[in-house]
């Protein structure tokens, strides 16, 4: 790995971690304390939070082209404005109007803001190169929960849920502006590819270099299908997850302090995960390794409804290790299955029906629960079961792809 992507690759880590914190985990934290202080119900702020999701998906595809046509560092540096904005006017909402202004403005934040955009900006600068960088922020910030969770819990209680978000805006404006700032204005050419960087290269190779055949528009239209249905599946899986995780082992008999135990072992194997695709998987082929991944939460699921309490532990481990390494499949499918070209907007496009479910995961997995109990999994294994399939009717390695690199 060169000096100039380490440093891309710890300025875009610590301002994901930063963005993630600040956004996604921020509602898990102040939400009780914010309804209180506004006079509204806790599901009608994180109703605000699935507004901002929604936007996101709208706006995803825009945020990409954008990225595109004039790479990442101006479009990051102004979304850190734009996230200390939305923070701002969330820390002096008095009800919820202005709170569901605020949560929108988190929104445009968040489309601009988030994995996509460092994964396009990684692109961008890199091109096929792009495979271990996109790794290496991820492995960064699969620490904002860890590192968000706390802080928020923390300022709340010393200074109130305001306070907090005035913390976070204050952190986009004096840290995340700079960090971008470091980034690269143009793509990186002049370097020389080390060892690694070849290998991970060699490893797509067949994909980018395959001949277009006579059903080239079928084939695009038919993978791109098939990767916007695995992300739409594994995020309303890993969002539904998210927010019940420790409610839904509770309905199979798990006490809630193992509950919580066994809930927080998610976020280790999600690290575990990146750490075994950044390892021993970066020489296997991204959608072999995805295919893999994209099994775990399935297997984990039925043995905890077959085996019960013991498999409690295997099923979170199984499930965070799945959810770590189909993260890193976000960024690099796209990359090898269609090339570099127009990344930004092919990706915010794939991710749109995921943002949709998204939103929507927590509420809908929350009336399962309601109904079935630990039954509920039995509807996420099947799930998890169609995006496996959608991940195997992929072309995998040697096989004619889609569309070759421009």
């Amino acid at each position: 790995m060169t000096p100039s992507q380490t440093r891309t690759i710890t300025c875009l880590g610590l301002a994901q971690t930063l963005a993630w914190a600040s956004s996604y985990y921020l509602p898990a934290m102040l939400a009780t304390s914010m309804a209180r202080d506004l006079g509204i119900s806790t599901p009608l702020v994180f109703a605000g939070f699935s507004l901002a999701l929604l936007v996101s998906a709208v706006l995803g595809p825009l945020a990409g082209k954008l990225i595109d046509r004039y790479g990442g560092r101006p479009i990051l540096m102004l979304n850190s404005l734009v996230f200390a904005l939305g923070l701002t006017v969330l820390a002096v909402a008095q009800g919820p109007v202005v709170m569901f202004v605020a949560w929108s403005i988190l929104g445009v934040a968040m489309a601009a803001g988030l994995y996509e955009a460092a994964f396009a900006t990684l692109v961008h600068l890199y091109g096929q190169r792009s495979r271990s960088a996109i790794t290496g922020i991820t492995l960064m910030a699969g620490f904002a929960s860890t590192i968000g969770w706390p802080l928020s819990a923390w300022l709340e209680l010393e200074w109130g849920w305001r306070s907090a978000c005035l913390t976070w805006a204050g952190l986009h404006v004096f840290l995340g502006l700079p960090l971008y700032s470091l980034l690269s204005k143009t793509p990186v050419q002049e370097e020389p590819e080390s060892q690694t960087e070849r290998a991970d290269r060699a490893v797509s190779a067949p994909i980018v270099t395959a001949a277009e055949t006579s059903s080239h528009a079928a084939n695009v239209t038919r993978s791109s299908v098939l990767l916007a249905l695995t992300f739409a599946i594994t995020w309303f899986i890993s969002t539904g997850m998210a927010a019940h995780l420790p409610r839904l082992l509770q309905t199979e008999g798990v006490p809630l302090a193992t509950a919580l135990l066994l809930a927080a072992l998610v976020g280790p194997a999600q690290v575990a995960g990146r750490l075994l695709e950044y390892g021993l998987l970066k020489r296997v082929h991204p959608v072999v390794s995805a295919r893999v991944a994209g099994a775990l939460h399935s297997v984990g699921a039925l043995a905890f409804l077959l085996v019960g309490v013991p498999a409690g532990a295997a099923f979170t481990l199984l499930h965070g290790a799945g959810n770590g390494v189909l993260t890193i499949a976000k960024g690099t499918l796209p990359l090898v299955l269609f090339g570099p070209k127009d990344y930004g907007l092919r990706q915010g496009i794939l991710m749109v029906p995921a943002r949709f479910t998204q939103a929507l995961s927590p509420y809908l997995f929350g009336l399962a629960i309601d109904h079935y109990g630990s039954g509920a999994l039995w509807f996420s294994a099947a799930l998890g079961g169609v995006g496996f399939a959608a991940l195997m009717l992929l072309p995998g390695p040697g096989k004619p792809q889609p569309q070759a690199a421009a």
